[in-house]
């Protein structure tokens, strides 16, 4: 179990953003925590100092392809990217030096998976190169699988048969609770312990985390099965709950995998 990092790009740049207050039909919404003065490449190469593998670069919306091959270009081989990756352009990305491209809304079509894309997906790049975003939101007691930069609701409940066929075409999952995304009140902890019981390959949380005990109720929530993702409560983006310090001591103070 590790932290791993995150560089968000909205509008070329780098920033944390309430999630469930990002909406195409209302802009004026937006609520961002943090805008950092400092370019993508500042970020990637911190985390390459430390070593900090296996973080992600999602583009929120257009006007971020510019911002987001700076990052990877900083540090080929260290990062992920996703936001807009399409078949055709999953090779461009991962030219541009990331280790995986992030697909969520690509691969649905009127709320339901679309396997031919999957499936063509998969063959184009290899299933090692691929990592499933399966962010969510509660619908009841539920969580269902949430598209276009978790505006949109599908039909596709987090289950455990969903996260073992899924698994069956990608190296990894990426899963932001985006109801508590960027508040920093606290992680879904129902959410984390689903996840840490149901899913059968490496796989990333994110949403809500606020200290870095936070971090250490991952780990038992979700047996050890789990990273984490912290954004906005992070010093470097203008949090006050999680020292960087205490992330890189964190990774450092776990076994080896």
């Amino acid at each position: 179990m590790k932290f791993r990092p995150c560089i968000d790009l909205h509008q070329g740049r780098v920033k944390q953003i309430i999630g469930s207050t990002l909406k195409d039909h209302e802009p004026e919404a937006l609520k961002e925590n943090f805008v950092a003065e400092n370019p993508p490449s500042y970020f990637a190469n911190l985390f390459k100092r430390y070593n900090l593998m296996g973080g992600h670069v999602i583009m929120l919306g257009p006007g971020n392809q510019e911002a987001a091959a700076q990052a990877l270009n900083a540090w080929p081989g260290g990062l992920q990217i996703g936001g807009g990756i399409t078949v055709e352009n999953a090779p461009y990305w991962l030219d541009q030096g990331a280790s995986a491209v992030i697909v969520t809304s690509y691969v649905f079509k009127n709320g339901e998976i679309f396997w031919e894309r999957l499936k063509e997906l998969v063959e184009r790049i290899g299933k090692t190169r691929l990592v499933l975003d399966l962010s969510c939101r509660r619908k009841g007691t539920h969580y269902y699988i949430v598209t276009d930069r978790w505006q949109r609701f599908t039909k596709t409940e987090i289950s455990p048969g969903t996260l073992e066929t899924l698994a069956g075409y990608c190296s990894e999952f990426l899963i932001h609770a985006a109801d508590v995304e960027g508040k920093c009140e606290g992680i879904d902890k129902e959410l984390v312990e689903l996840l840490g019981k149901w899913t059968p390959i490496p796989t990333t949380y994110a949403g809500g985390a606020s200290s870095i005990q936070d971090l250490y109720l991952v780990k038992e929530l979700g047996q050890g099965r789990l990273d984490l993702t912290i954004g906005s409560a992070l010093d470097i983006f203008g949090g006050s709950g999680v020292a960087f310090d205490e992330v890189v001591a964190f990774n450092r103070s776990q076994p080896s995998s």
